[in-house]
């Protein structure tokens, strides 16, 4: 199948980049960029123009979300490639681990998959100097993916309230008669489920919850927040160490970005949303649920308020956006111009290009344009 083998060119491309934690690349420096790096399906990707590089110099340093990591690793090798004498450092860690870094002035800006909470943002005052505070801009979409082995069965569909049933322990067979409704024509085993989690805290954690919350609430009780809430189950660190343990355990069940899964050749659970057909989890899909969000936000923060409730059909409605925090004014002044030029092209439409070649879902164009206009005006 075409897709098929679109997804697996693109695992390769993923996976020739992928590293643990934080990612330093060389700068090339390389005047030639009218024709953009090679991925490692050998499409052209699009790379950083140079004049975002004006006034860009030294070390920029930046941690938090690790379901935008493939997103970054990428966004990092084309703008340094194009931005010579220029370095980011972007630790991928958990979007709770980021906003602390962030609040506490360690780095330049964070990467979370949820917005800013109202004590977050007082907290973000005490680094963001002269009044200012830290202010959410989304830059990366993307579905996040319930990743699952089970030998045997490649293709499975579950519903909201098993899935929540599946996380709350509740279920915990494969051959479950809620899980044969749904899968009627498949051999389900007797065999137990292993379900893993996020063991930090971690913003796909709270994005997941939210969706369950919303679409399961009388099988989901729990407030959507990024400590893992259920009890049992299995932690593992980072969307890495969750699709890791999936790949490896037979049974097992997990939640991570898109790019994970296809990066790993991971099958990926439909979801029942009572449209007319299940959703599978793809960028495309991601993005006609993303397409609705609007902008919760005032002033310069641009949070967005997702509907995880969609029926559309082709809508993947357990989505999530990743944020780049920073400060509206006081940011740190010996990185805001390196800072301010790399958003810039995360922003751009060349960036956001990448975000459909590497599985996440561009932000949509309307917002976008918001976002580049904040990062222009950032101080």
């Amino acid at each position: 199948m075409k897709l098929q083998r679109k997804n697996g060119l693109r695992a390769t491309a993923l996976g020739a980049l992928a590293v643990s934690g934080a990612l330093v690349l060389t700068a090339c420096g390389s005047d030639n960029n009218s024709e953009g790096s090679t991925t490692g399906s050998g499409t052209k990707s699009s790379a950083a123009s140079s004049a975002v590089c004006k006034d860009a110099k030294g070390q920029l340093l930046a941690s938090g979300s690790s379901a935008q990591k493939n997103a970054m690793d990428l966004w990092v090798k084309n703008y340094m490639a194009t931005c010579s004498g220029v370095e980011v450092n972007y630790k991928s860690s958990s979007s709770g681990e980021g906003i602390v870094a962030f609040n506490q002035g360690t780095v330049g800006f964070a990467g979370s998959d949820s917005a800013l909470k109202p004590e977050e943002v007082a907290d973000s005052k005490k680094s963001c100097t002269g009044g200012g505070q830290g202010i959410n801009l989304p830059m990366v979409g993307g579905p996040i993916a319930i990743g699952y082995h089970l030998e045997g069965v490649d293709s499975l569909v579950l519903d909201a309230p098993t899935l929540a049933k599946i996380f709350d322990s509740k279920i915990k067979t494969w051959n479950d008669p809620a899980i044969k409704a749904l899968n009627p024509s498949a051999k389900l085993p007797n065999k137990p489920i292993q379900a893993f989690h996020r063991s930090e805290d971690s913003g796909t954690t709270q994005n997941l919850g939210k969706y369950l919350g919303a679409t399961a609430s009388s099988d989901w009780k729990y407030e959507a927040e990024k400590k893992w809430p259920a009890p049992g189950g299995q932690a593992a660190s980072g969307s890495a160490g969750v699709a890791t343990q999936v790949k490896q355990v037979d049974g097992a069940i997990g939640y991570f970005e898109l790019s994970y899964a296809t990066s790993q050749k991971i099958s990926t659970v439909k979801i029942d949303t009572g449209a007319s057909a299940p959703v599978e989890a793809t960028s495309e899909n991601a993005s006609k649920a993303i397409a609705a969000a609007k902008i919760k936000g005032t002033g310069k923060d641009l949070a967005l308020d997702l509907d995880y409730t969609t029926k559309a059909d082709g809508a993947y409605p357990i989505v999530l956006v990743t944020y780049e925090i920073a400060c509206d004014k006081g940011n740190k002044p010996a990185t805001l111009a390196t800072m301010k030029s790399f958003l810039t092209y995360t922003s751009s439409e060349d960036g956001q290009k990448l975000l459909s070649e590497a599985g996440y879902a561009p932000i949509p164009a309307e917002i976008n344009a918001k976002v580049r206009e904040t990062v222009a005006s950032l101080s």
